[in-house]
């Protein structure tokens, strides 16, 4: 591995995380679609597409190793190739709470709760995770703050619609025959879930932030 160029494989791998993202965002909004419009056949794009996620995965895991062994970085270069290593990891597991969209999609028996909206809370997380990546794109260390900031105000948001779904529940009157009762519950499982999952796509991003903040200035201040 010639050390002239060495500067490319860096850009390399900077645009090869990027793309990443970009099929990452991709399931992650299939995903939401498929559970809105209770497609089965996106919801099978999603889930049979996560091999490819896993695959960028381990290729570029492969070239960050490569990286660190035979060009041996250091100082910036060296927190850039840490970073993304860590930041690539983040986007697989985003991808495979998509996944976690497609399985409910298919799971799902009814609509329950419109109150709660999770169009709403997705396309938040969504914004959250494209910033992520455009801090990292452009070391961008001012938003990294805001992407904390703004999971705080996710982390409520999906503190409200949890508590919405709990309050609807014990008010319901209906009365019900024991196989309406099971499946109810059921889709109330599914529904947690689904916020549940969309609260750890955001802790992703804040993730994707403090790493890359760290990249820009050696600031662990986001990390935990």
């Amino acid at each position: 591995m010639p050390r002239e160029g060495y500067q490319d494989q860096l850009d390399e791998l900077r645009e090869d995380v990027l793309y990443m993202s970009e099929v990452v965002l991709e399931r992650l909004r299939t995903g939401l679609d498929a559970l809105d419009r209770k497609d089965e056949d996106l919801a099978w794009d999603v889930i049979e597409g996560d091999h490819e996620i896993n695959q960028l995965y381990l290729d570029l895991e492969q070239d960050c190793i490569d990286l660190l062994a035979l060009q041996q970085p250091v100082a910036g270069d060296l927190r850039f190739v840490a970073a993304s290593f860590k930041i690539i990891t983040d986007l697989e597991r985003i991808g495979d709470l998509a996944t976690n969209l497609g399985d409910y999609t298919l799971e799902a028996q009814q609509s329950v709760f419109p109150d709660v909206d999770v169009q709403a809370i997705g396309s938040e997380t969504i914004d959250m995770v494209e910033a992520a990546m455009d801090a990292y794109a452009e070391a961008d260390a001012e938003a990294c703050y805001a992407i904390a900031e703004a999971d705080d105000a996710l982390d409520e948001q999906c503190e409200r619609a949890s508590e919405t779904v709990a309050r609807e529940l014990i008010e319901r009157e209906d009365t019900e025959s024991e196989e309406e009762v099971e499946r109810l519950m059921r889709d109330v499982h599914r529904l947690l879930l689904t916020i549940r999952d969309l609260e750890r796509v955001g802790d992703h991003a804040v993730n994707i932030a403090a790493r890359t903040l760290y990249m820009v200035e050696n600031d662990d201040d986001l990390l935990y």
